[in-house]
């Protein structure tokens, strides 16, 4: 009887403190379900990058997991006091074991999923589904059961009570949403945030075991259910090695690694992957190596578009936007000790990574840590540059921003009498329909834009890497070599048919359909 009184009233002793718990619980567990949002788009990065198709999957799958769990804990609202604290007891280590299984989960599903599908978006949902829909789902259900008892505590204003715990609920996923993306990421990174979550969510459940006063069957069984979720999580953590960060460096933007390439060069050498991408092959010992061929030809078309620039006491000036692994400047310091060099690399981390483990000396070049377009729109007017190098990816793709019609103005007021812009691009080597939108915008604002392609990569892939030139003149030879690679420019009798066959639209800031461009890309690399 006493069971079937709790279900109509509560006592007063305690209201207040009771009140408070439920406050307390609510903001963590809110916080909890937006910190594993945000660090789900990082964990995902190393295995299918960036994007949007990323950032749209991770957010419609974890709004779908807290809808599916709002649902299901509204009708697990009914009972007593001690029923619903049983309850969401199991339903918090319900979510600590799924939030924690991301961990070793990721590792072991995602040679199946990325491997086993044709349609790129199709692969990053399901993926993204596997992942993270149970962690959502399970801490979405605590809200109502929450709210059902705030609202016992105040019979009276039934309406207060659940206005409050919506804002608590959004108080607490704000406040989960700023401490990742400013927070946990930077100072302990995914891996742990995650474990970080997971064990809130433990804690949690524990305070409401107690507070159930559970019978000794029930605490054995949900300490038994603890402790087998426990050593099914970290035993193949363990040999999956599931707790060591995927990252040499994870930072606010990228997850950044050195993987040594000695093997592969015949020579000291290290390659810069960030988040899954190669973006730079350094040699140790000689920085005029240049493995990368679209980095190899910059070089190359160095001399061939500035001339005497090169060889007059004045030397010359040279813009990067994106640093990578810092290769090119690092071979310009060592071949041209005249040269001015500015570098725009959005992450501090990359420039400190190059450094400690790519042996970039950055003795005279002017370094800024911001966007690319940000920094050219804040330099002095009077600022020009004989060469401009479009290096700045967000995995396969450039950023938005970067490939505008809008922002290759910019570029060309930046740009000397006879300067150049050299712009790398990932495509597909069968329908390079990003390609062709950019060079088909670029042609609207330069007076010459050429396509240069690797001879030894046509054919050879799914893929291929081309180099956009675009300036006031065009190249004084349309084939180029060196000791590693050829080149040749794509002839406009082939180039302009295709063009206007392909019916891509010009790239603007108000419409850049870049991954809708690159899905085939995408769906090769997956």
């Amino acid at each position: 009887m006493a069971e079937q009184g709790e279900r109509t009233a509560v006592p007063a002793a305690g209201a207040g403190l009771r009140r408070f718990g439920y406050a307390v619980v609510l903001l963590v567990s809110s916080a909890g379900g937006l910190v594993l949002e945000i660090v789900a788009g990082r964990m995902i990065a190393p295995y299918v990058g960036m994007s949007l198709y990323t950032w749209t999957a991770v957010i419609a799958v974890v709004l779908a997991g807290f809808s599916v769990g709002h649902w299901i804990g509204g009708m697990m609202t009914e009972g007593s006091l001690r029923s619903c604290y049983r309850r969401l007891a199991w339903l918090l280590l319900a979510a600590a074991v799924s939030a924690g299984a991301c961990l070793p989960l990721i590792r072991l599903v995602s040679p199946l999923v990325l491997g086993g599908t044709g349609d790129p978006i199709f692969a990053i949902v399901l993926f993204t589904t596997l992942l993270f829909f149970l962690p959502s789902l399970f801490v979405g259900t605590v809200s109502p059961i929450l709210t059902r008892l705030a609202v016992l505590e105040m019979p009276a204003r039934p309406g207060v009570a659940i206005g409050q715990m919506f804002a608590l609920g959004a108080i607490g996923s704000i406040a989960g949403t700023l401490l990742a993306g400013y927070l946990f990421l930077s100072w302990i990174g995914s891996t742990w945030t995650v474990v970080a979550v997971a064990g809130s969510y433990l804690l949690l459940a524990l305070g409401f075991a107690v507070a159930a006063r559970l019978s000794s069957l029930e605490t054995a069984a949900l300490a038994a259910v603890t402790g087998a979720a426990l050593l099914a999580i970290l035993l193949p953590s363990q040999r999956l090695a599931a707790l060591t960060p995927p990252c040499l460096t994870e930072s606010d933007y990228y997850c950044i690694n050195a993987v040594d390439f000695t093997a592969e060069a015949g020579r000291p050498a290290k390659l810069m992957v960030i988040d899954h991408l190669a973006h730079g092959i350094n040699d140790r010992d000689d920085p005029t190596v240049l493995h990368s061929s679209y980095i190899d030809l910059i070089d190359v078309l160095l001399p061939e578009r500035l001339g005497e620039r090169l060889d007059g006491p004045g030397g010359f000036d040279a813009l990067f936007i994106g640093g990578g692994a810092y290769t090119l400047p690092r071979a310009w310091q060592a071949k041209y000790p005249a040269v001015r060099q500015t570098v725009v690399e959005i992450d501090p981390a990359v420039t400190e990574v190059a450094e400690t483990h790519f042996w970039f000396d950055p003795t005279g070049i002017e370094l800024r840590h911001e966007d690319g377009r940000l920094a050219l729109t804040r330099m002095p007017p009077q600022r020009r540059f004989d060469v401009i190098v479009g290096d700045a990816f967000h995995d396969f793709t450039a950023p938005p921003h970067l490939v505008t019609r809008e922002f290759a103005r910019l570029l060309r007021g930046r740009l000397t009498p006879g300067g150049f812009y050299a712009q790398n691009l990932i495509d597909s080597s069968e329908d390079p329909r990003f390609l062709y939108a950019f060079v088909a915008t670029f042609r609207q604002v330069f007076d010459h834009v050429e396509v240069w392609v690797d001879l030894d990569q046509l054919g050879a892939g799914a893929r291929s890497t081309f180099l956009v030139v675009a300036g006031d003149a065009a190249s004084s030879r349309p084939q180029l070599g060196s000791a590693r690679h050829r080149w040749v420019v794509w002839p406009d009798e082939i180039l302009n048919p295709r063009l206007a066959a392909a019916e891509v639209p010009f790239l603007t800031d108000d419409f850049a359909p870049v991954g809708r461009l690159m899905r085939s890309l995408l769906a090769d690399d997956l």
